[in-house]
């Protein structure tokens, strides 16, 4: 779930992508000395400094290898890459997200590792989750996981401490279709106006709200919902794609989305949650200043809510379904290999140590910047980061528990974003109602048999 940022920049590669295929030429990156460099690209700052920590024994152990971590701002990552792939001075290796998964490998940009992997032997079942999202229609792997991502809520102690609820009332909150149930009733309990009236009192004004019991949901930048408001359908047995792997179709006309999108939007125009793009500060400073009583956020915020100064930041699940059971869209991003370098063992050799048990702990414990695929590394953060105060437990549950469920892999990712983000944003600030989900549906349809 960590792409809100990410997200808005696939429509600046979409075009480009088109004009890929076949202009590879493979750049040079060995030296005088006779040793190879291979370069590494993420636009993760906080992963770049992470990783950087594996260089010294990784260089160590192969010294003919000299490795170099580039960090480009999301903004300008897959313009340069894809550019990258045009000229033919892309990096040898790279930090992906699925929603490219398609475009370069159809494209012939990505190696295919399934002989390394046999070759050294091994073991996808050492990442928790994430390898098979990583599978193309070919059958072929062409990356391994590198991290994990979903969401939680984050609560001001404090605040849910004065509306009378207890650190088990949150974890307890269930979410359906018909009502928005246990989950709305305490939103809508959370917030106060000026005058201290709370959202389910009379009298309440929502045009003087001091306090939202919930900060925004309303997500424009992805085709469902995934940065906010997606994860909510599943727990009720909805998908929007029609299948996992491939989908075929979005199905947005489905009554149960359409009403789970109207929800979420009444909940907003009622004044229990801020308005879409009200709020330009972070959802940790607005759970810190008081003006939001609870946050849906991302795994990787974890750290940060638990050193948030003057505020008590508790750690709940995502609300479950009616019947108690969650499904929990993840997000694995992927280390590829790019099929233009001219050092493609060596490159192996670095990704491979990447993904290993070893440099995976040193990397995520060194900022606690992202949660890593290998269970045993996952542990290894949890228990330094206990020591520390943060509690990972509702994480940990989720894995032990079976509850997360990979993102869905499609065709056309960046075009289908780039066409469902300002229906969203006209139906959210509400300027479009739900009769524009049947003309989505079929946009989808049309668009997914188009990428294939």
């Amino acid at each position: 779930m960590k792409t809100s940022r990410l997200t808005k920049v696939i429509t600046l590669t979409a075009a480009v992508l088109t004009a890929v295929a076949g202009c590879s030429n493979g750049g040079d990156s060995g030296d005088a000395s006779g040793s190879t460099t291979v370069n590494w690209w993420t636009w993760s700052p906080d992963q770049a400094i992470a990783y950087q920590q594996c260089v010294p024994a990784f260089e160590k152990a192969n010294p003919d290898i000299k490795v170099k971590i580039t960090n480009y701002n999301v903004s300008d990552y897959f313009t340069k890459l894809t550019s990258g792939f045009v000229s033919g001075d892309a990096p040898d290796a790279f930090m992906n997200s699925v929603t490219f998964l398609q475009s370069y490998a159809g494209q012939g940009q990505l190696l295919a590792l399934d002989d390394y992997l046999k070759k050294d032997n091994v073991d996808l079942g050492k990442y928790a989750i994430g390898t098979e999202g990583w599978k193309y229609k070919d059958g072929k792997q062409y990356a391994l996981p590198m991290d994990w991502a979903t969401g939680a809520l984050y609560y001001n102690k404090d605040l849910l401490a004065k509306a009378g609820y207890t650190d088990k009332d949150v974890a307890a909150l269930n979410w359906t279709s018909g009502d928005g149930g246990t989950f709305w009733k305490m939103i809508k309990h959370l917030t106060v106006d000026a005058a201290g009236k709370r959202g389910d009192q009379p009298g309440f004004n929502p045009a003087t709200v001091k306090t939202y019991g919930l900060g925004n949901l309303e997500s424009t930048g992805d085709p469902f919902g995934q940065n906010a408001w997606g994860w909510l359908l599943p727990n009720d047995g909805i998908n929007i794609p029609d299948k996992s792997q491939w989908a075929t179709v979005f199905n947005y006309n489905d009554p149960k989305v359409v009403q789970s999108v109207k929800l979420v939007r009444t909940l907003a125009n009622d004044g229990f949650t801020p308005k879409l793009n009200q709020f330009t500060t972070a959802n940790s400073q607005q759970v810190g200043s008081g003006k939001v009583a609870m946050v849906v956020g991302g795994t990787w915020e974890a750290a940060t809510y638990a050193g948030l100064k003057g505020t008590k930041v508790g750690t709940a699940p995502l609300p479950a379904g009616a019947d108690g059971k969650r499904a929990l869209m993840t997000n694995a991003n992927g280390n590829n290999l790019w099929a233009g370098s001219k050092h493609p063992d060596q490159t192996w050799k670095w990704v491979s140590y990447q993904e290993s048990e070893e440099c995976q702990t040193t990397a995520s414990k060194y900022n606690a910047s992202f949660f890593p695929s290998i269970a045993a590394s996952m542990k290894a953060l949890t228990d330094q980061q206990t020591a520390k105060g943060t509690d990972f437990s509702v994480f940990n549950n989720y894995l032990a528990s079976g509850e997360l469920v990979p993102c869905p892999v499609y065709n056309n990712g960046a075009a289908l974003t780039n066409a469902m983000t300002p229906q969203f944003e006209a139906y959210f600030t509400n300027k479009a109602d739900e009769s524009i989900f049947p003309k989505m549906q079929d946009q989808s349809r049309t668009m997914l048999a188009e990428g294939k």
